[in-house]
């Protein structure tokens, strides 16, 4: 018993020495001018919620934002960006938390 308690806990070491950074949420706020109608925050959403590692997005029509949250890990900005800029609105990073 005590040597399986030992094998867990060897590899626990291991695993927080190895050096890989944990992943993280992160929270971005994207500028989206482009959006022109209130149809246009949708079509945002659904490009964003298409990403790998997104957990939440939160889109408005006014201010022409979306809010992300993500896993850094799996995913970033840039990829967010390109989403929304494939689905036709470009957008920038105005805030990041």
């Amino acid at each position: 018993m005590l040597k399986g308690f030992l094998t867990a806990g060897s590899a626990l070491v291991i695993v927080t020495l190895s050096g890989a950074p944990l992943a993280a949420d992160k929270t971005v706020t994207l500028s989206v001018p482009g959006m022109t109608c209130s149809a246009c925050p949708l079509t945002v959403k659904q490009s964003l919620q298409r990403v790998n590692g997104v957990e939440k997005v939160a889109v408005a029509f006014e201010p022409k934002e979306a809010v992300v949250t993500f896993d850094d890990a799996k995913t970033s900005v840039e990829k967010l960006r390109d989403a929304t800029a494939n689905a036709g609105y470009p957008s920038v990073l105005k805030d990041s938390k």
